[in-house]
């Protein structure tokens, strides 16, 4: 057989030709594109002029994928704060050093070899960072051994050395908090190192409750304080704190005995092997497996033998995970897993960050000490890029084949899935933008792929950093930039794109109307059915009133409270402003029920978040001298400092000077209604007086003499009930009408 080879001088060519950015081939622009190009200049200028981007820090830049041209930048040059943008930094990374076609390996080995009794003296568990298994998986793996004949184990060695000792990277150090997100690494880990907690009321007010742990494990510890309250919404805390080998779990608060089925709220674990092991040991047990011995952590013998090897989900699922849902866990996880598999073993942060930097220098262009990264999830302030480089990343990512459908999928889909899947509705970017989304206080970026209107394909990156108050604005500034880029060459066009997005709507039509309207969507909130989500996602995108979107907004988040971004489309909706807070307070009245949306925001508020903390301080401030709503507000925060102590504390001091003097009026009157001495909102404070941070001692030092006073003062109220408390903010302060008051603004899922 005859074969013919490629002259090598055509072989260069094809070579040279492949591998040339599109540009070098594409003819220049036509007239209509040039103008399409310069109308979508002129809309992308006229977001930027808006408040509240205007006063912040923001970098833009917009390349065409088509001939290469960078049609808009902006600031593209300056290092900023990429929040959660960092993560398509590490998934590119990981693409390129590890392969599509990567997999993780855990191993179960035993010694001495199993024998036909089935008898197993050791059980070695050697991790090798698996981000990916799960409850359900590990589930399947012992159903393995059993068929493998094992029926007793001796003792299980959980192997965690893969990986170094350091279980968070530079910035999460910046953050003392249990949520999930926050998660520590491991070469053994399980759900993500992170638990689920469920709780259910008991049959009756004055109840127990009844708090179950999934997995269940001798691994956790809880102190059960949950209790059976009356028909309101919850009133839950739950903390998760690290106790020698073992999980503390306190879980505080009430739930009303009328709501149906379980809460499950999920929190961090600190012991990432031993929780792996004691879950394994459970599970053996279930299954029918005689357990002998405990759960150490220790190293594989050389000797011992291969029993079986459990194989992780291919990696386009992996990278799905962390960009689509933003998993700041598996971002670090592939930063060590990058440090092991090409530095070698143990994995650390150090060499994971190492080979992110080789291979942005050598393959992407992007030179050492340009930028800074120090985590692999964005998370917090650790890490600086700058628009134009994230940039150079998308268009490299796009051109490299064997890597580009695997990263470009991994991103969220405008409109349809992920952390984008209710954002851009209504506008031409629906399925047609791809972007990860970042988030932290006073950060928030975009960057991703768009394909216009007119079939043009453009990569693009928007950050902005250090904008006041809450991130909701900025957010829909960011959006119009995105659905402006994804109208071009519409009939509609980018400027008309960029006025439907930013028309917010105005209070219309007599109150006991908007009233007749609010009733039909609090009915549909009460019902917490999931198949009400897409009408009132739909009637929440054409509402023009924003008092009406508020309570659409709280009926999405209460018909699936588990749904971060249902939580967050509640936060971004209510406001302690007239034509919000206001008005429901008017409809409350027309309804004789309680104001809308405040209840679901004092439930997120016991819970811990920020955000909402943030906002139920806003609403007191908001009471001004009606005494109904200033007895509702006293009373919610008497719930919050029961549940959210420590949490209430910082959200207090983070408040403006009208705000906190309002709340804490009001929380003095919850704690004189307590009549607890021992209230852990009083522990709470007086151990943060002790605080390492000299600035948040001293806060709590004046708090506690501030509360104390006024403690003294609603001891002995008039005859007359409640003295009305007519708080007027500072002239600086002062909330413009129609803008809520400025506040801290923090992220349910930080780095998201």
């Amino acid at each position: 057989m005859q074969v013919h080879r490629a002259s090598p001088y055509l072989a260069a060519a094809a070579i040279i030709f492949l591998t040339l950015p599109s540009a070098a081939w594409s003819a220049p622009p036509s007239a209509e594109k040039r103008a399409d190009r310069e109308a979508l200049k002129q809309a992308l200028m006229e977001v930027l002029q808006r408040s509240p981007l205007k006063a912040s820090r923001v970098g833009v830049q917009m390349q065409s994928l088509d001939d290469g041209a960078i049609v808009f930048s902006h600031n593209a040059d300056e290092l900023l704060n990429p929040a959660s943008n960092v993560k398509l930094v590490t998934s590119a990374a990981a693409l390129a050093s590890l392969g599509p076609e990567f997999r993780y390996d855990t191993e179960f080995l035993v010694d001495p070899e199993l024998g036909a009794d089935g008898k197993v003296k050791t059980l070695y568990v050697r991790g090798k960072g698996d981000p990916s298994m799960t409850s359900e998986r590990l589930w399947g793996v012992v159903a393995e051994l059993w068929h493998a004949g094992v029926r007793e184990v001796g003792e299980i060695v959980v192997d965690d050395s893969w990986f170094d000792a350091e279980r968070t990277p530079p910035g999460y150090d910046q953050e003392d908090s249990d949520r999930a997100y926050m998660a520590p690494t491991g070469a053994l880990s399980l759900n993500w190192n992170a638990a689920a907690i469920y709780l259910r009321p008991g049959n009756a007010p004055g109840a127990k409750g009844t708090v179950e742990m999934e997995p269940p494990s001798d691994y956790f510890v809880v102190e059960n304080q949950l209790s059976t309250g009356s028909a309101r919404a919850r009133r839950v805390s739950v903390t998760s704190d690290p106790s020698g080998p073992v999980q503390k779990i306190v879980v505080r608060g009430q739930l009303p005995s009328e709501r149906g089925g379980a809460v499950s709220v999920w929190k961090k674990i600190d012991n990432p092997p031993m929780y792996y092991g004691q879950t394994l040991k459970q599970m053996l047990t279930t299954r029918g497996v005689k357990m002998k011995g405990k759960v150490k952590v220790g190293l594989t013998p050389s000797k011992a033998k291969m029993l079986y090897v459990s194989q992780s989900d291919t990696f386009d699922v992996i990278l799905k995970r962390l960009n689509k849902l933003s998993s700041n866990f598996v971002a670090e996880q592939l930063l060590k897993t990058m440090g092991a598999e090409v530095k070698g073993t143990p994995g650390s942060f150090t060499k994971g960050v190492e080979v992110v930097e080789q291979f942005l220098e050598r393959e992407v262009g992007i030179s050492r000490g340009t930028y800074v990264m120090k985590n692999g999830s964005g998370l917090n302030d650790a890490n600086r890029f700058s628009t134009a480089q994230l940039n150079r990343l998308l268009r490299y990512m796009y051109e490299r084949f064997p890597f580009a459908p695997e990263y470009m999928s991994s991103v969220p889909i405008a409109g349809k899935d992920g952390t984008l899947k209710y954002r851009f509705e209504g506008s031409d970017a629906v399925g047609k933008l791809r972007a990860k989304t970042g988030t932290l206080e006073s950060v928030s970026a975009l960057s991703g792929y768009v394909t216009s209107a007119g079939g043009e394909r453009f990569t693009f990156s928007i950050i902005a950093n250090d904008f006041a108050g809450r991130a909701g604005p900025i957010v829909a500034g960011l959006d119009a930039l995105g659905a402006a880029v994804a109208a071009t060459g519409s009939s509609l066009g980018p400027s008309n794109a960029v006025a439907a997005l930013a028309d917010n709507g105005r209070p219309a039509g007599a109150i006991n109307d908007v009233a007749a309207r609010i009733k039909t969507y609090l009915d549909l909130g009460r019902q917490r059915d999931q198949r009400n989500i897409g009408f009132l996602r739909t009637a929440w995108r054409s509402e023009r009133d924003p008092a009406v979107r508020a309570v659409l907004a709280e009926s999405l988040y209460q018909s699936n409270p588990h749904d971060y971004l249902g939580a967050r489309t509640l936060l971004d909706s209510y406001a302690a402003t007239g034509e919000v807070y206001g008005r429901l307070r008017e409809v409350a009245r027309v309804l004789s029920v309680d104001v809308p949306g405040v209840s679901s925001m004092v439930e997120l508020a016991a819970g811990g978040n920020t955000e909402a903390l943030a906002r139920v301080l806003e609403l007191a401030g908001a009471t001004g001298a009606d005494v109904q709503s200033q007895q509702e507000m006293s009373e919610a925060l008497g719930e919050v400092a029961r549940t959210a102590p420590e949490e209430l504390v910082v959200a207090l001091r983070g408040a403006n000077a009208g705000d906190r003097e309002a709340s804490t009026t009001l929380l003095a009157r919850a704690l004189v209604q307590a009549g607890q001495a021992d209230h852990p909102f009083w522990k709470s404070l007086r151990r943060t007086l002790g605080a390492s941070d000299p600035q948040l001692a001293a806060f709590a030092k004046g708090l506690d003499s501030t509360l104390s006073q006024k403690v003294a003062e609603a001891k002995a109220p008039p005859k007359d009930g409640l003295t009305p408390v007519n708080v007027v903010a500072p002239a600086g302060n002062a909330p413009r009408p129609g803008n809520p008051p400025e506040s801290r603004t923090a992220e349910t899922r930080p780095g998201g």
